[in-house]
């Protein structure tokens, strides 16, 4: 027996809250949770910032990982199975890549990428790919194996129908964080009849398309994504907690590069500061690292820095404002800016435009740099069907991006900081504030 069929003596189950079990036959999938890259994703949290506005959002990339793989073996295994459109030489190929899907991200996932410009999914290929464990047990299958996997994960793979599986309008992914993000943070937004959709899931031709009988509880899914967007990931507090954060990258960066000496220095960052991350050096990093920085930064000189991570740590966040970035509203921003720095508050760090942007499903629309595979209706006929032709509900939000903007300050220096009276006035009447 092959590595790539050769199955476990005993079949592993991990008890999850989401699925009740997980389930692994295959020596490969376990020998993949076992290696240490895969591990390091315990220390990485799935909703970054979230668990300052919902306490129990504290699952982590780890859980939901396992949960796509599970959604995945449950749709080739289940589902799929006998079917003459799908070829069973692509099961293993379907679960390595669900399970090894976010294998890259950093600690508090997207503030890092934004600060520091780098891509979660360069690094999940480049783990993939590179002297790792994860590496070596994917070559053991078949010398080409990491980059078919590698292939998948960054949607230029042939195979569009593992594609789609793992990265599409309606994928694995997404029904897995919906639900368990849903779970951890407590609300209600993130149900949908997964059961049923999985169900009457077929693959066709180069995609993965829903019967026809199965579009209402599409609609669901896609409206439970729409609300745990806004209610959920978009939340204010947690955004308030990721610009906090953010600017404390920034001002680390910035401190650096002014060879400000640190009391403790930053030698997990010093890769990330000059703009090479190497692989090792972002595999060692995770969020007990940052915060173990974020901790000793309190005792810094540099009272920016210190600050910021006091209130990060401490839950001390900023306040915020809607704020629509209209000709009027950037004027008042800028006479903002004017003020704070007459306050010797830096604007910078504690003046922050925050923007949110979502597009809850989207058409095709070929040629575009992202381009989005629709969702499919298989029809009685056996004709296919893009979702918001047939769905009223789907057909009213398709291909309409809203977006949320907020200015985010610190209410506590404005009104405790010394400043002359007729400024902090002025900053207030702005802000809004009584």
């Amino acid at each position: 027996m092959s590595y790539s069929t050769k199955k476990l003596s005993e079949e592993k189950v991990f008890k999850d809250p989401v699925h009740r079990y997980i389930h692994v036959r295959d020596q490969v999938i376990w020998d993949l949770i076992g290696t240490k890259e895969f591990q390091r994703l315990r220390r990485i949290k799935q909703l970054g910032t979230t668990f300052l506005t919902f306490h129990g959002a504290e699952h982590s990339r780890f859980s939901h990982s396992l949960g796509v793989y599970e959604i995945v073996r449950r749709i080739v295994d289940d589902v799929f199975k006998g079917r003459t459109e799908w070829d069973e030489s692509n099961r293993l190929l379907a679960l390595c890549s669900a399970l090894l899907h976010d294998l890259g991200h950093g600690p508090f996932s997207h503030s890092f990428e934004k600060v520091f410009q780098f891509d979660h999914e360069y690094f999940t290929q480049a783990i993939i790919l590179g002297d790792t464990e994860v590496n070596g047990i994917l070559r053991a299958v078949e010398e080409d194996f990491p980059q078919k996997v590698a292939e998948v994960i960054a949607k230029t793979s042939e195979n569009k129908v593992v594609v789609s599986l793992i990265s599409s309008q309606i994928d694995a992914d997404r029904m897995d964080y919906l639900q368990r993000d849903a779970y951890y943070t407590g609300v209600s937004y993130g149900h949908f009849d997964m059961e049923r959709i999985l169900r009457l899931m077929r693959p066709w031709e180069d995609q993965v398309v829903i019967k026809h009988s199965g579009m209402h509880a599409v609609e669901d899914y896609i409206m439970s994504r729409y609300q745990m967007y806004w209610q959920v990931y978009f939340h204010p507090v947690t955004r308030s907690g990721e610009v906090i954060l953010n600017k404390i990258l920034q001002r680390a960066k910035e401190l650096y590069e002014q060879k400000y000496q640190f009391k403790h220095e930053p030698k997990h960052f010093y890769s990330l500061f000059e703009g090479n991350l190497t692989l090792e050096d972002h595999l060692n990093l995770d969020e007990a690292v940052v915060l173990y920085y974020f901790q000793v930064w309190q005792k810094e000189e540099d009272p920016i820095l210190r600050d910021l991570c006091h209130r990060f740590l401490n839950r001390n966040l900023f306040k915020y404002i809607e704020f629509e970035p209209s000709n009027n509203e950037y004027k008042k921003y800028m006479s903002l800016v004017k003020l704070f720095e007459q306050a010797n508050i830096n604007p910078e760090y504690y003046l922050v435009i925050d923007s949110s942007s979502d597009l809850p499903y989207d058409f095709y629309r070929p040629g575009e740099e992202e381009e989005r595979l629709p969702i499919h209706l298989l029809m009685p006929g056996g004709e296919l069907r893009e979702l918001s032709r047939e769905s009223e509900i789907v057909e009213a939000i398709s291909g309409k991006r809203r977006t949320d903007h907020k200015l985010y300050f610190p209410m506590d220096i404005l009104k405790e900081k010394q400043m002359d009276e007729s400024v902090r006035k002025e900053i207030f009447d702005l802000l809004h504030i009584t």
